[in-house]
């Protein structure tokens, strides 16, 4: 009896604050009501949320349990379907949002890097791609690092109020913030996830080593095995565009291309002999060792953006087949 007292209190509190006329009402009151709306639509409904809640947990736990399962089982096709997801997830939203400056860059990127692997999964493969992927992969990397650092340090000083010298609204700079750590974070997975799989593609093209990890033909000394040119600047010498890296397995590359192959694609092992490459030797100077923690820990993005609107949009079903609001 209590409780269809309370839900038909409910009913009449919600008619009085839907007859409320919104449109002389400033920005805070509106809120206010919308406020009082939604806790009135939802008021004796406590069962019905913690189901809701309970279904949620169990979609993510299962939803985990799988995707983990499918990643060692077979990494090749969760990888793509993930590469995939991660392309088109944000391009559905920004179209429905209305955003058009991510919805331009957007499509700037993906003309590019659509060419760029074009060209790295031709066969035969023309000399002069596997520097331009690499290149390109790297100049995407190291713009997203560093717009990912300005927006960590625009949010930062708006934190602290340091926005107020420039007189600039927090608002404005926290959006700022936001804006370019969402960019720089975004374009960094996905630029690492096309790059690893024209790696893959370009390894096997190549040919150096097989699927059983042997060299299929011999390297010259003089040769790198990335791209198959030729290597100009010894390894003691100072170039004048780049270096030569000498690996512990004795192998010495392009720097550009052993750059782009270990941490751009993902890449620890040596293109030629697959010995483990050591990143803290290959990089000792310390302000090129973040470059590498930032690469591994732009992984965990690649769940958010992919696979958690995916299972949001399972549990919204699930609800609605249930009958939950």
């Amino acid at each position: 009896m209590a409780a269809v007292v309370e839900v038909e209190v409910a009913g009449a509190v919600e008619r009085d604050l839907d007859e409320v006329d919104l449109s002389h009402l400033s920005p805070e009151e509106k809120w206010r009501v919308e406020h009082a709306r939604m806790h009135a639509k939802h008021r004796g409904h406590e069962a019905m949320h913690a189901e809701m809640v309970l279904i949620l947990i169990a979609t993510l736990v299962v939803a985990q349990l799988l995707l983990v399962q499918w990643k060692q089982r077979h990494p090749r096709s969760y990888n793509m379907v993930t590469l995939f997801q991660m392309w088109v997830v944000p391009l559905y939203f920004t179209m429905k949002l209305h955003w058009w400056r991510f919805l331009v860059i957007w499509v700037l990127f993906s003309t590019v890097t659509a060419f760029i692997t074009f060209r790295a999964t031709r066969k035969p493969l023309v000399q002069t791609t596997p520097r331009l992927v690499y290149k390109w992969f790297l100049l995407i990397y190291k713009m997203s690092y560093a717009t990912g650092i300005v927006g960590y340090m625009a949010v930062m000083f708006t934190l602290f109020g340091l926005n107020l010298l420039f007189r600039i609204k927090p608002e404005d700079a926290m959006d700022f913030g936001i804006s370019l750590l969402f960019y720089g974070l975004y374009y960094g997975v996905l630029e690492r996830d096309f790059a690893e799989m024209c790696a893959d593609y370009m390894a096997s093209t190549i040919g150096f080593y097989s699927a059983s990890g042997m060299p299929t033909k011999h390297l010259s000394d003089s040769v790198c095995a990335v791209c198959g040119q030729q290597i100009f600047v010894d390894v003691n010498e100072e170039g004048i565009i780049e270096n030569t890296y000498r690996l512990s397995c004795n192998h010495v590359f392009h720097e550009f291309c052993i750059r782009g192959w270990c941490i751009v694609g993902k890449k620890q092992t040596c293109p030629y002999c697959k010995e483990k490459v050591d990143l803290k030797r290959m990089f000792s100077n310390p302000w090129e060792r973040p470059h590498v923690m930032y690469g591994q820990l732009l992984d965990w993005l690649r769940y958010l953006v992919a696979w958690q609107p995916v299972i949001i949009g399972l549990v919204q079903g699930i609800n609605y087949i249930l009958g939950l609001e």
